[in-house]
């Protein structure tokens, strides 16, 4: 998720650019404060997954036109985010073109203490942070494919626009986990990379993956499973742990008030097996597709 230099023999520096388009990652009536927001959590959530703390950050921003009451809306929600994580705009750019926002973050670590996507090992737990599927069924709200009264409305295209960059949960498992990655394309879809770059497999318990109450209260059981394996855009903190380590892990986690859950385990081969009450389980839309 992040470039790792190393500017000393004790410390390492992650860096992560991510680029937003107009039309491809957001919609054009996206409010600005969200958008703000949302730009900016979605690459602490890389820094997250590495266990990095956010140091600072740049900012690319290609507009059509000046518009001085959407810039002060966007930078309201972009300092929110910064401001809760505690990490500094430094500089960037501004130019004319299609609306397209690109920041590049960098956070700090100890040298020997980087969250990968290649540590895990059969036999390792897998577990998953937060709830999942929420983002996606947000999205389908925006887009009318759905409908929910209006507190769950709310709570899901929220949680559409603001993500949880999981931070603090990154900080937990340095030493701990053996492998870690963010849920930014569906479970699916991310925990493939692990699994490739392990050269693992993994058993995943479908009815073990945590649903948030509104989630499962707008959809049935397989809409709201297919949501949470397929739907893009959760940014929770995917991770495996040996054995050993699972009992001071879970106390860190919890002692930081993180919710988390353990989903399946770490297999022998490179296959990942999908499985509800010991049979396997197919979800017919696997891959996260930007609209």
């Amino acid at each position: 998720d992040c470039a790792l230099v190393y500017p000393s023999p004790e410390q390492a520096i992650a860096i992560s650019c991510d680029t937003l388009v107009e039309g491809t990652h957001f919609f054009p009536n996206i409010p600005a404060a969200a958008l703000g927001y949302k730009s900016l959590a979605v690459s602490l959530s890389d820094l997250a997954s590495m266990g990095a703390q956010p140091a600072w950050f740049t900012l690319a921003l290609t507009m059509p036109k000046v518009d001085s009451d959407w810039l002060e809306a966007y930078s309201n929600g972009l300092f929110e985010a910064a401001d809760y994580y505690g990490i500094a705009l430094v500089g960037g750019d501004t130019t004319r073109g299609p609306l397209a926002i690109t920041i590049t973050v960098q956070g700090l670590m100890p040298k020997d203490k980087a969250l990968t996507r290649s540590g895990a090992k059969v036999g390792d737990w897998l577990y998953v942070t937060g709830t999942l599927g929420d983002s996606a069924l947000g999205l389908d709200l925006l887009r009318g494919k759905q409908q929910a009264a209006t507190s769950d409305y709310d709570y899901l295209v929220n949680r559409h626009y603001k993500p949880t960059p999981r931070v603090l949960a990154g900080h937990c498992l340095r030493g701990l986990a053996s492998s870690c990655i963010d849920l930014s394309d569906g479970l699916v879809s991310d925990i493939k990379h692990i699994l490739k770059a392990s050269t693992v497999g993994a058993v995943v318990d479908v009815d073990a993956v945590p649903l948030s109450p509104q989630l499962s209260g707008c959809v049935d059981q397989h809409q709201a499973l297919s949501y949470a394996l397929s739907g893009g855009e959760d940014y929770e903190l995917m991770f495996t742990v040996a054995e050993a380590n699972r009992g001071p892990l879970e106390k860190s986690l919890i002692e930081n008030g993180v919710h988390f859950t353990k989903i399946g385990q770490i297999s022998a081969g490179n296959e990942l097996q999908l499985q509800q009450q010991g049979k396997a389980y197919n979800v017919s839309h696997l891959t996260f597709e930007h609209f």
